[in-house]
C-alpha cells in the first residue's frame, strides 16, 4: 500500500477502527464484519496477545473487501520490521518514534506518527508521517485540529482517543482526514467473543454519523 493509497481509503471512509482486545478468535472475520459496516481501515495494536498472527490472518482476506490491516502501538524498530513482515499495510504510533519512521520509509510502508503540539507534528512531517495521529485527542478537541491548519496548510490529521458518534463529525468539520473509532465499535467484549453481526451494525451505526451535520 502507498502512501497515496492510505490517504485515499482515509479520505474515502472518514474513519480507521482501532481494536485493543484480550483475543481475537478470527481477524478475517473481523476485518470482514468492519468492512461490511463501512470501515475497510483496520489497526490491531502490539498490546493485543500475539497481533502479529491475527495480521497475517486479516492480511490474507482483506483484499476481498478492500481492506486494509495496519498494526498500531508499534514503540520499536524491531516491532515495525516484524509486523511489516506480518503483512501489516501500514504503522501506527502512539507518539513521535524516529526508529519506527525509518523502518517503515525503507520498506515504503505508509506510517501515521503520534503528535499532541504543533513541534511534534513538524516533527511527524519531517519523519514522513502520511497521515498525523492527533492524540489523545479528547485532550484538546476539535478546535485543536482547526488551529493546526493555519502554520500547517493542506496537512493530514487523524484524531484518535475519546472519539464516538456523538463528537466524531465535529473532528471531521475542524479539518480531520479521517478519526479513530475504538471501542464504541469494537468493545473489547465483543472482539472477543466474535460478535462480528453486532461490530458490523456498530460499524455502519458510526459511519452513518460521520455523514450527518455536528450537532
Amino acid at each position: 500500500m502507498t502512501d497515496e493509497e492510505l490517504l485515499a481509503l482515509l479520505a474515502a471512509d472518514r474513519t480507521l477502527a482501532v481494536v485493543r482486545a484480550g483475543s481475537i478468535p478470527d481477524a478475517a472475520g473481523l476485518a470482514s464484519a468492519l468492512a461490511q459496516g463501512g470501515i475497510r481501515a483496520l489497526e490491531l495494536t502490539f498490546t493485543t496477545p500475539d497481533v502479529l498472527t491475527h495480521v497475517r490472518r486479516a492480511a490474507d482476506t482483506a483484499s476481498e473487501h478492500g481492506a486494509a490491516v495496519g498494526v498500531g502501538t508499534v514503540l520499536t524498530a524491531d516491532q515495525a520490521r516484524a509486523a511489516i513482515d506480518a503483512g501489516a499495510q501500514f504503522l501506527v504510533t502512539p507518539g513521535i518514534r524516529p526508529e519506527v519512521a525509518r523502518v517503515a520509509t525503507a520498506a515504503g510502508v505508509p506510517i501515521s506518527l503520534g503528535a499532541m503540539t504543533p513541534s511534534e507534528v513538524a516533527q511527524a512531517l519531517d519523519l514522513g508521517s502520511s497521515v498525523v495521529k492527533i492524540f489523545p485527542a479528547r485532550q484538546v478537541g476539535p478546535v485543536f485540529l482547526k488551529d493546526l491548519q493555519g502554520p500547517y496548510p493542506g496537512i493530514k490529521l487523524l484524531p484518535s482517543g475519546g472519539i464516538d458518534a456523538s463528537n466524531a463529525r465535529s473532528y471531521l468539520d475542524a479539518g480531520a482526514l479521517a478519526v479513530c473509532c475504538g471501542t464504541s465499535v469494537v468493545p473489547p467484549a465483543a472482539v472477543e467473543a466474535g460478535e462480528w453481526e453486532s461490530i458490523a451494525s456498530r460499524a455502519a451505526a458510526f459511519t452513518g454519523a460521520l455523514a450527518q451535520p455536528a450537532a
